[in-house]
């Protein structure tokens, strides 16, 4: 019998793109290269009937040019909060492999990587507000990262932009936009400073993106 699953997570992400990120514009990467950080705290989910709600999660992938040309080195940290069920479940979901291939994030993204490091089991400190543009990331010794809205550089008020993806999309339907500091030491560093940030709901189940 095949899994199944269903997530939905608030999620907030952050990478080294200018705001016009190449993954939703159809557009080559900011810098030629990316490498991005992102959590989720999952409102809903479950795993053939294991309860997975409460629980967070996050992931940091570094390509060493386009996603779209591999390579890509990757580490996921699961909530320690978790059993050893529940621990497995997203394991399994994170890397892609459970649920139909290509049909969500987690996958595609796995899918373009050649090293793919044990995963971590660790206290994740997570606050997100979708509708207010930040989020507050942490998990100790390894990750601290924030997300806020925009500003405007004409009259320093917050400026307010989205993205819908209504068809066509893996990830979302409607997406908003921030801006992203990042600091992630370990096997896979980097620092991000002012750069692409997105506050989504990220709802999937074995079959794929399930719709607004």
């Amino acid at each position: 019998m095949s899994d199944k699953w269903s997530i939905k997570s608030h999620t907030f992400g952050n990478c080294n793109c200018a705001s016009n990120c190449g993954c939703q514009f159809n557009l080559p990467s900011t810098n030629g290269f990316c490498q991005f950080v992102e959590a989720g705290h999952l409102e809903e989910g479950h795993f053939n009937g294991v309860s997975l709600a409460g629980l967070n999660w996050a992931f940091m992938i570094i390509w060493p040019g386009e996603i779209a040309e591999g390579n890509g080195r990757e580490l996921i940290i699961i909530d320690e909060r978790g059993d050893d069920e529940q621990r497995e479940a997203l394991r399994k979901i994170m890397l892609g492999e459970v649920g139909e291939p290509g049909s969500n994030h987690f996958s595609v993204f796995n899918s373009t990587c050649s090293e793919v490091l044990e995963p971590v089991f660790a206290p994740i400190n997570f606050e997100i507000d979708i509708d207010g543009r930040t989020a507050s990331l942490e998990v100790p010794g390894m990750i601290k990262a924030s997300g806020v809205p925009i500003v405007n550089a004409f009259d320093g008020e917050p400026f307010h932009i989205g993205i819908g993806r209504p068809s066509g999309s893996f990830e979302f339907t409607y997406a908003e936009i921030g801006a992203g500091t990042a600091s992630v030491t370990g096997d896979l560093p980097m620092e991000l400073d002012g750069t692409y940030a997105q506050y989504c709901i990220h709802h999937y189940d074995q079959d794929g993106l399930v719709a607004a």
